[in-house]
């Protein structure tokens, strides 16, 4: 299949798996890519330039396909070292950077100058037009139902992507709610040109996360998710358990007086505890709705395979013989 996305980046499938924190290491992103679509490492996960520079490295010495690196720049007091993650990616031969977070201006012409494709992750038409108007090459435009940071606005991917398609010139992948070759033909069809995965990649045999969550989103419906932190108009999308449980009252309780330090103990520095070492209610962990759609653990392969022979089922079989 081919669209803007795949000729963008070189790839055989229209699949990207997004940057993920202590998901998106070498092994899940070189599956990715060697299935056919892109995988993303995630940048920050690594502690240090030198660990990123090291860990594209071993990417490299996985697969041979095109893949890439997530930078997210984040609105915090101490700041990462940005310079020397930019400089891992430009030195590691690295061509695509998925950002995300704060805008990437500043960091463009460094990246536009070693020849680096750059996707920017929005939750908006005007954030995606914003990154248009900026010099990114291409946006993922992600719904309501997404894992992790929905944005302010509450708008479903029924709405956004034919509002982003209407608006953009440059090419768009939908995230959020992508999980089989269903989700890759309406997104196709509501104007993407192709699909952004993130919790559906956690549940596949390469995700280097524990078993426990594994299972914990095959047993998962898609009623299972829950919104923090909208009081800090830092909603965040995340799997229900006793610790977000715990925040969800805290932000009852106290209301418009919330503070980041009320919650910090469940929502700050928890995820090796939880997708490392398994303690499921250690804290809360980024969830898309499309947990209802996960009822299996294949293997990376295994999972895009079958996302586009049942896509081109959908438009050979279904669609076509329709008209």
């Amino acid at each position: 299949m081919k669209t803007r996305i795949t000729e963008l980046f070189g790839i055989e499938h229209p699949i990207i798996q997004g940057g993920m924190h202590y998901i998106g290491f070498a092994e899940l992103a070189a599956a990715v890519s060697n299935a056919g679509g892109l995988g993303i490492i995630t940048g920050l996960t690594q502690r240090t330039p030198d660990a990123l520079a090291a860990e594209i490295q071993r990417c490299r010495q996985m697969t041979d396909k095109p893949f890439g690196v997530n930078i997210t720049f984040l609105p915090v007091v101490t700041q990462p070292d940005y310079p020397g993650y930019v400089r891992a990616i430009i030195d590691g031969g690295v061509k695509i950077v998925e950002t995300a977070g704060n805008n990437p201006q500043k960091w463009l012409p460094a990246l536009k100058e070693a020849g680096i494709k750059v996707i920017h992750k929005c939750t908006s038409v005007r954030h995606s037009l914003k990154a248009e108007s900026i010099g990114c090459d291409a946006v993922s435009v992600d719904g309501f139902e997404c894992g992790g940071h929905p944005g302010e606005d509450d708008v479903p991917n029924f709405i956004l992507l034919p509002r982003a398609a209407e608006e953009l010139t440059i090419p768009f992948v939908a995230s959020g709610g992508m999980a089989d070759g269903r989700s890759l033909v309406a997104a196709l069809a509501l104007g993407a040109d192709g699909i952004n995965m993130g919790t559906r990649f956690i549940a596949t045999k390469e995700a280097p996360v524990h078993d426990h969550v594994k299972q914990a989103l095959v047993a998962a419906s898609e009623l299972d998710t829950r919104l923090v932190m909208p009081p800090l108009r830092n909603t965040e999308r995340v799997l229900k358990n006793a610790a977000v449980d715990r925040v969800l009252e805290k932000e009852r309780a106290l209301g418009s007086a919330l503070t980041f330090a009320d919650i910090a103990n469940d929502v700050s520095g928890v995820y090796p505890q939880i997708l490392q070492q398994g303690q499921m209610d250690a804290g809360v962990w980024s969830c898309g709705m499309v947990a209802g759609l996960i009822h299996d653990i294949p293997t990376v392969r295994e999972l895009i395979d079958r996302i586009m022979a049942e896509a081109d089922r959908i438009i050979r079989r279904r669609l076509l013989a329709s008209l």
